[in-house]
């Protein structure tokens, strides 16, 4: 074999060629449509306050998703924090989170005064676990947030069973699953609310920015007077379609979380072109799910549930079994990523974060009775700490977004790497031995 074919074949830690030499695809994504719709809404000085295209864009939404009503608001945080309060939870209630989540779900409950109580997810799916969200219930619990995390969705035939059986209500976190579908309906119509994110990073985008939906009456005019000031939408005066609504004080402890016309010009774009981009992540993903089942290997996709009848990925969620000679996930995460393939692990535990310091003084936890409170630190959920330290292997939605030829790369470096374990077992221990 010549020194180029050694090269191609021999793994990058170990001085072999990147599999992946292609570009990735270019994230967020916009066209002309959008530069004519900011420039009109730039002249137009009709820069906020429920103008033409967020009206627009919130009823395109509400249609996308299927439920009655949609309304914008500045981030996916807030998004939680309304809807959570529209439902009816009050300080002092209980609400169950998963353990493994962007730390803003578990935040946006401490906020409105509730205290939330982390729970364990299911180890194939890394989403919530409906047993362990059983087991947790008590008197006090009043609401469960089911966060569809990555590229899976929560089990929500049993969250749904568990919610009527104890009268709590649901707030789904869809800030990852923006047309996920569960038995042909939306994540986001499955609860009493959902919440989007619309942060940069998202499948649908404008930089920053939120959603509700719902389909209740009053929980939508509460979500609304809370983002809009304490406006709500007089329920005698029927809105005309495209149109904002006739406003009344809603009387309610009102906030400014609003959107503004510019983020909604690229959300109009962006969900114009969700549908299609969904369709080509989901076939990308079968295709790497295939490669990987048919060339063996520590690294796999979760199994398919049959319930999930449409899946959009913010991340394709990959699972790291770990083969015998004991090669850490770090390690073979390292090695991928030196292919050209930029996988990266899992969020922290939300208890264990650096970014939410849940008994610094800024924190509302050291200011609650801790004989009402969960104690984060001494939790320990085994299956959270296992993905975050062991399994779990993401990539980026839009890695799925890239051709055949780049796709084909990906799966080329994955099975680079496995076919070299025991070489980048060694180049692992040698850099590792280096640094002392």
């Amino acid at each position: 074999m010549s020194t180029v074919n050694r090269n191609r074949v021999k793994p990058a830690v170990c001085g072999g060629e990147k599999a992946v030499t292609l570009a990735m695809p270019v994230w967020p994504v916009a066209g002309e449509l959008e530069v004519e719709r900011m420039t009109q809404v730039v002249r137009s000085g009709k820069w906020s306050w429920l103008g033409a295209h967020e009206m627009a864009f919130s009823e395109e939404f509400a249609k996308f998703i299927g439920t009655r009503h949609s309304l914008c608001l500045a981030n996916g945080t807030v998004t939680l924090r309304c809807a959570l309060q529209a439902v009816g939870v009050e300080p002092g209630d209980e609400v169950i989170v998963p353990g493994l989540t962007w730390v803003a779900t578990a935040q946006a409950a401490l906020d409105v005064g509730a205290n939330v109580v982390l729970v364990d997810i299911d180890p194939e799916t890394l989403c919530l676990d409906p047993v362990a969200v059983e087991a947790a219930i008590t008197p006090k619990t009043k609401a469960i947030i089911p966060v569809h995390l990555y590229g899976c969705m929560c089990d929500m035939d049993a969250l749904g069973a568990l919610a009527r059986k104890h009268h709590l209500k649901i707030v789904e976190d869809v800030a990852h699953q923006h047309g996920s579908e569960w038995r042909g309906r939306r994540a986001g119509s499955l609860g009493d609310a959902g919440s989007y994110s619309f942060q940069q990073s998202k499948i649908l985008t404008s930089g920053e920015g939120g959603a509700i939906t719902c389909d209740d009456d009053e929980v939508y005019r509460t979500c609304f007077a809370l983002k809009q000031v304490g406006w709500m939408p007089d329920p005698e005066a029927a809105a005309e379609p495209g149109q904002a609504p006739k406003l009344v004080p809603g009387n309610h402890y009102g906030h400014n979380y609003r959107i503004t016309e510019m983020q909604a010009v690229l959300l109009r774009g962006g969900l114009s072109q969700l549908d299609d981009q969904n369709r080509r992540r989901e076939a990308a993903a079968e295709r790497i799910r295939a490669a990987l089942e048919k060339g063996g290997g520590p690294l796999r996709l979760p199994r398919k549930d049959p319930r999930v009848t449409r899946q959009s990925y913010y991340c394709l969620t990959m699972l790291y079994d770990g083969p015998s000679n004991g090669l850490s996930r770090e390690a073979y995460v390292w090695a991928l990523n030196a292919e050209g393939l930029p996988a990266v692990g899992a969020y922290w535990p939300v208890y264990r974060s650096p970014l939410l310091n849940l008994y610094d003084r800024t924190s509302p936890v050291p200011f609650r009775d801790p004989g009402t409170i969960q104690d984060y630190g001494r939790l320990r959920l085994p299956n959270v700490e296992k993905a975050v330290k062991d399994r779990a292997v993401m990539l980026l939605h839009h890695h799925l977004l890239g051709n055949d030829e780049y796709i084909d790369q990906l799966i080329a470096a994955i099975r680079k790497v496995n076919d070299n374990l025991a070489a980048v077992a060694t180049a692992w221990s040698e850099k590792e031995a280096g640094k002392s």
